[in-house]
């Protein structure tokens, strides 16, 4: 089930998509129903310790991203904009949520590139990593596609696609809410606060 959901949920990248978002109680988010199960898959965060995406996220609301340091564009827009809009919360929603940014770039995110970052949005954001596959596993838990990439002739090398979606994961360890790459500060900030409300 979650590999054909991975399918709907496929972006690149880099590429073009954009979306809109669901209307299910006002969110701008698209509501997932039945909710994605995370996998307790183990990663490493950027202190070298293990990290899961079920067992490991105490907040009431974590958000995920799938993303490389070295993209040029979506994954700094995404991470930017997210940023943004958890600075509209209150103190009190934002003590609430936490932020974890998986790399699909294993082989050059290191934990101290990884860490590095991370920093330039916020200290607090955690950052995971671990081979290519653990990775897609993970991912492909959450309805995120993550492809391996290929050297390029011209020596360069394309990581192939992933997904550019935000994920909501709660704390039952699922994921009810997914966000697209085009979600502004705004929006992200409402349906942060209404899914705390929820809660």
């Amino acid at each position: 089930m979650a590999a054909a959901l991975a399918a709907v949920l496929l972006a690149g990248c880099g590429s073009g998509s954009t979306g809109g978002g669901g209307d299910d109680d006002g969110f701008t988010g698209s509501v997932v129903d039945p909710p994605f199960e995370v996998a307790a898959t183990p990663l490493t965060d950027t202190e070298g310790e293990p990290f899961s995406l079920a067992d490991d996220t105490d907040a009431r609301l974590t958000l995920v991203f799938f993303g490389y340091t070295q993209c040029p564009d979506i994954c700094p827009m995404v991470m930017q904009t997210l940023t943004s809009g958890l600075n509209r919360l209150s103190d009190e929603e934002r003590e609430q949520v936490e932020v974890v940014f998986v790399t699909t770039d294993p082989a050059t995110d290191s934990a101290g590139v990884l860490r590095d970052y991370l920093d330039r949005f916020d200290p607090a954001y955690v950052g995971a990593r671990s081979n290519l596959d653990t990775i897609a596993t993970v991912a492909e838990s959450v309805g995120v596609f993550v492809a391996d990439g290929e050297e390029l002739e011209s020596g360069g090398y394309d990581l192939g696609s992933h997904g550019t979606y935000v994920i909501a994961v709660d704390g039952n360890d699922e994921a009810p809410m997914f966000w697209r790459q085009d979600t502004s500060a705004a929006q992200f900030a409402s349906d942060i606060s209404g899914l705390l409300g929820d809660a």
